[in-house]
């Protein structure tokens, strides 16, 4: 039983709340280690195509809990990092961070790290790290200079600034901010929309976004996606199949995600 996080699965969508209010939701080593076996779970999952995370109270996460860690001793990450998902490269399945308040330190490393950051025009985000002698070491640093123009992002970086949602929405790392319909009616929406689509199609399409991203430019990335596996897996799935015979059918398609 999960005790510092909340996991409810409905839908073919995963909900991963941080639940320890009381800190602001900061991550000790037991949320770490929680939240490794979440995600695993989501990624193993057949009948699962998305993950929202979000935070329980007034926010998301305020990072590492550092009272913890003087008085524990830091311990290692988990396997795949930081919160469990900072090295989770291997998942060609979408995260989306629901922000719903303070994204500060390992918290806006954890927002960083999703595909899509949705936000409450309340939300704030900022790497504090060097105000208490750390260094964001967690993903932060490098995925923040890959997201905004690399002026932004080392304003941010040097001066340890807080920014809000809409002005991260400005720079570009904020996808969306939740207007008057709050934030879980946008997440909803944006669940549906992904969910529409066929799940092979999804898991595609962000493995080749990955895919691409590490090429050095736009033609070896349209080359290289002929031979990821990702491609050779939605060329022979059956979703591959369905949608053209659907559409000519005049019909819903049925997906199989696979």
């Amino acid at each position: 039983m999960m005790e510092t996080i909340l996991v409810e699965v409905a839908d073919g969508v995963r909900k991963v709340t941080l639940n320890r209010p009381e800190v602001l939701n900061s991550i000790n080593a037991q949320m770490h280690a929680e939240l490794e076996v979440a995600f695993n779970q989501y990624a193993a999952a057949p009948d699962e195509h998305l993950c929202v995370i979000t935070g329980s109270g007034r926010a998301f996460c305020a990072g590492s809990d550092l009272k913890a860690a003087v008085a524990e001793g830091r311990k290692p990450y988990p396997a795949h990092g930081y919160a469990g998902l900072i090295e989770r490269f291997d998942c060609p399945k979408p995260f989306v961070a629901a922000v719903n308040g303070l994204a500060l330190g390992g918290g806006f490393e954890l927002a960083l790290a999703c595909d899509v950051i949705l936000a409450a025009d309340g939300a704030s985000f900022g790497l504090p790290e060097p105000l208490v002698g750390a260094v964001a070491l967690g993903g932060g640093l490098h995925r923040l200079a890959r997201q905004v123009p690399l002026k932004q992002a080392m304003g941010m970086i040097l001066s340890s600034r807080r920014v809000g949602a809409d002005e991260g929405y400005r720079m570009g790392f904020v996808t969306e901010v939740a207007g008057v319909e709050g934030l879980d009616a946008l997440v909803a929406r944006f669940a549906a929309d992904v969910l529409k689509a066929s799940p092979v199609s999804i898991r595609t399409s962000k493995a080749l976004v990955v895919t691409g991203l590490a090429q050095p430019d736009m033609a070896a990335a349209m080359l290289a996606q002929h031979g990821d596996p990702a491609f050779a897996a939605w060329m022979a799935s059956e979703d591959a199949r369905e949608g053209p015979r659907a559409f000519a059918e005049k019909r819903s398609p049925q997906w199989k995600g696979y």
